[in-house]
């Protein structure tokens, strides 16, 4: 973790609202699956299936889908937004076909995800479980901010927006290192008390945090990027930490930001005003081709499974940890079908051993994002 004057002098910076997105690490919890680059083809043995396919997951004591819905980009940040009536209606086909939870925050937008979510998801609100985030002080230019006074604030501002008296799952975006984290448990912990937030999580928090807080209100879910090519989380003890307390493990870029598609190449071209992968390492034209290597191995096992690249990177999350849940994301019903068939996928263990030791002998190229952005990443 970055030491504090660091992290003040990011935090004083005055970004500025036109900025916002580009220059706060709004990338953290949320969509992988993108609009733009996909998959155009579709497997057809793997594209249909029954509603009642989707299992279920434990994250802590909170029952979600083992698949969940990213809702990050449908508004902001990989892209423009796509038309409100298409969102809503992509969420909506998802609950129909078995997902029951969906991640959102704040800052996604800022505030239009949020408004989306709650909009959709208004007619069975009871029926699933919405995930939001804290942490960033959003008129300020997105400035971390994770004192009591603000959660509580804010909080109320997210209830408004998702349009339900109760947040299911209450992360925190970022850690805060000018608040100790028992006091941003001990305040989520009030909020649970009076039935506002229902579960505790955390977002790219170090093991050493996680314990902290778990120690004051028990952490349900953490979310952190983690994907084939993203494995930090395995060597940092993170993975660890939930495993060992209990703790539901949410990887967000399940699919690396959209590169595991197979749809990506050097020629793509990110809009820096609106597309967030613009600035990081992974996605410059070099690293993008030097890291082919990865794609051609998932696109060899997909083929052997009748699956696509997408299908491969999901299904290999789900064998990993009983408690890992992903939350891929789209606008589009094509690709949304194209991620839930990903459950049909069974890799053996052979096949996780197989790819395990053919990516031990790959080496990914560029940082997971940019370096401002990692700042605030413990």
């Amino acid at each position: 973790m970055e030491n504090k004057d660091q992290v003040n002098e990011q935090e004083n910076a005055g970004i500025s609202r036109r900025g916002f997105i580009t220059k706060t690490a709004l990338a953290g919890a949320g969509l992988t699956v993108i609009p733009l680059s996909w998959a155009t083809a579709s497997v057809q043995e793997n594209n249909s299936f029954a509603k009642d396919k989707l299992k279920t997951r434990k994250l802590g004591k909170l029952q979600v889908s083992e698949l969940g819905s990213g809702c990050m980009s449908i508004s902001a940040n990989y892209g423009p937004a796509a038309d409100k009536n298409q969102g809503i209606k992509t969420l909506r086909t998802a609950y129909e076909n078995g997902v029951l939870f969906f991640d959102t925050a704040e800052v996604y937008g800022p505030y239009t995800s949020e408004e989306l979510v709650g909009e959709a998801l208004a007619p069975f609100r009871d029926k699933v479980v919405i995930a939001s985030k804290f942490g960033f002080d959003i008129p300020a230019g997105g400035t971390l901010n994770s004192r009591p006074e603000h959660i509580k604030k804010v909080v109320e501002e997210s209830l408004k927006r998702l349009k339900t008296d109760r947040i299911d799952l209450y992360y925190q975006h970022r850690v805060d290192p000018n608040v100790p984290i028992e006091d941003v448990a001990g305040t989520v912990k009030e909020l649970i008390q009076q039935g506002k937030v229902l579960h505790f999580g955390l977002s790219e928090a170090s093991a050493k945090t996680i314990r902290l807080a778990h120690g004051v209100m028990p952490v349900s879910a953490v979310q952190t990027e983690y994907s084939i090519m993203e494995r930090s989380v395995e060597q940092n003890g993170v993975l660890a930490a939930c495993e060992e307390l209990g703790i539901g493990f949410v990887p967000w870029g399940p699919v690396g930001m959209g590169y595991l598609t197979g749809k990506i190449n050097a020629n793509t071209k990110f809009d820096p005003k609106k597309d967030l992968r613009s600035g990081f390492e992974r996605f410059s034209a070099e690293n993008i081709a030097a890291n082919q290597p990865i794609v051609d191995l998932i696109k060899q096992f997909a083929a052997k499974k009748n699956a696509t690249p997408a299908q491969i990177s999901l299904a290999w999350l789900l064998a990993q940890k009983p408690f890992i849940v992903p939350i891929p994301g789209t606008r589009s019903i094509e690709h949304l079908t194209e991620n839930l068939g990903a459950v049909n996928i069974k890799l053996s263990s052979s096949d996780l051993a197989e790819l395990d030791t053919e990516l031990a002998k790959i080496k990914v190229h560029g940082g997971r994002m940019n370096a401002l952005q990692m700042k605030v990443v413990e």
